[in-house]
């Protein structure tokens, strides 16, 4: 594609960590991965959302992003706490992780951003990793990546019901 060319100021990527800090308990202790390339705007909030809340960001090489059985091993290897995905990328990794006997995963947060969401391919997940807490957020590189959330109940999994949720305070 043709790439947009649009500025995204440090000042707004403060402004937006600094706005989610009273939606999520991002610490020091969390894990994140840089799974998306820098050329997608995703990757600034997984860069600086680990680094300026204090985590450790670990890098994925693209061959183990490319092999969702792979990026488990990772995922679990490194004990990442926060993993931001694109909806179809999460759901070749939901295929993957169903299908072992046992997971090791310890994540946190699993926040989809970067197209619609299907609730419904959800449901089997959660069942399983019960203690993680699965967010919607939209919006686009002119605004600076995410201006709104949702977090994923059982009850949007059912109706397989998606929304971009509320916007993020200010």
């Amino acid at each position: 594609g043709r790439p947009k060319e649009v500025t995204v100021e440090h000042r707004n990527v403060v402004s937006l960590l600094a706005s989610t800090a009273s939606l999520y308990n991002f610490a020091s202790s969390d894990v994140w991965t840089m799974f998306h390339s820098p050329c997608f705007d995703f990757s600034v909030w997984e860069m600086y959302g680990s680094l300026l809340y204090g985590g450790k960001l670990v890098l994925v090489p693209k061959l183990i992003a490319q092999d969702a059985s792979c990026y488990l091993e990772l995922l679990e290897k490194e004990g990442v706490t926060v993993l931001n995905q694109t909806p179809s990328a999460f759901y070749q990794l939901i295929k993957h992780d169903l299908e072992q006997s046992s997971s090791g995963l310890c994540l946190r947060y699993v926040i989809f951003g970067g197209e619609a969401l299907s609730p419904g391919k959800l449901g089997d997940w959660m069942r399983l990793h019960p203690s993680t807490c699965l967010i919607n957020m939209y919006g686009i590189t002119e605004t600076t990546v995410h201006v709104t959330y949702k977090e994923i109940t059982m009850e949007q999994v059912a109706a397989n019901s998606s929304s971009i949720g509320k916007p993020i305070p200010s």
